[in-house]
């Protein structure tokens, strides 16, 4: 199977206006090149799958996108509007959030604590106080609305399972992000139980259209049951940009390991 340099999806072709949009984007780190020129559209209400060997550059697109790290070239547009993000609080005021595969939680406390995380609802008096009452109901009424079961909203983060305490940091993301999601390797680790809590909330996300997602994940099966579309990202460029119905997860294991074959051709033999 041939890779083909991936043309950049015309806007206003899909099912909905772009949410995200990433030009010719750029990025180094020394003598180091990791992004050669990436282009992606997200659009509005869409999840896209992004594949790719390790190296091929990521978590850097996404730590880029979150505001963790700045492009050296190229454009990023949210909604229309050309951004470019000086700090992660910087991509949060746009509404991007992103979670990783290492759990943001704080495990000694409540989860309804750790779902306001940042965002704590206090009441006035002589002097501010958390509104913890208030925190708890509306918990409880906001990981009802998506899904997520908890034993109780008073239960400590570490009580929870690895598939449940994902739920809620892919819950308080939510609910922070007003146009987009970035998961980067949600699933690491999980068994196929707590993987299933995580894939029910991304496809519930998705069919409501709240947000749009761009999801990382190895797991080509877990991408193929997620996404609208896959991009293969290589050598810090989209390859391909295909949607999910017109690919397999036959043809995309193939495109991925005959790019793993050319990369251990390209490696100098020093004659041992």
């Amino acid at each position: 199977m041939s890779v083909q340099p991936a043309q950049p999806t015309p806007p206003g072709s899909g099912s909905g206006e772009p949410a995200l949009e990433v030009r010719d984007v750029t990025k180094r780190f020394g003598a180091l090149v990791v992004l050669r020129g990436i282009d992606l559209v997200l659009r509005q209400g869409e999840v896209l799958g992004l594949v790719g060997d390790n190296g091929a550059g990521k978590s850097t697109l996404v730590k880029i996108l979150s505001g963790f790290h700045q492009q050296d070239g190229g454009d990023v547009m949210v909604g229309g509007e050309r951004v470019h993000f000086h700090s992660v609080q910087a991509a949060r005021a746009h509404g991007i959030e992103t979670v990783y595969q290492d759990l943001a939680l704080i495990p000694q406390l409540p989860v309804y604590l750790n779902l306001f995380l940042g965002h704590e609802v206090t009441k006035l008096g002589p002097l501010r106080f958390l509104d913890k009452g208030t925190m708890r109901k509306l918990a409880r009424q906001y990981l009802d609305d998506i899904n997520v079961h908890v034993p109780s909203v008073d239960a400590e983060a570490a009580q929870l399972s690895g598939g449940q305490r994902q739920a809620v940091a892919v819950a308080r993301s939510v609910r922070a992000a007003t146009k987009i999601l970035l998961l980067d390797e949600p699933l690491a680790a999980m068994g196929a139980r707590e993987s299933r809590l995580i894939i029910d909330l991304v496809k519930d996300l998705a069919s409501s259209g709240r947000v749009s997602i761009i999801v990382i994940d190895h797991n080509y099966a877990h991408l193929f049951e997620l996404c609208d579309r896959i991009n293969v990202m290589q050598g810090g460029r989209i390859t391909i940009d295909q949607p999910v119905h017109e690919t397999s997860l036959e043809k995309l294991t193939e495109l991925m390991i005959s790019s793993y074959r050319s990369q251990l051709e390209e490696i100098p033999n020093d004659g041992a």
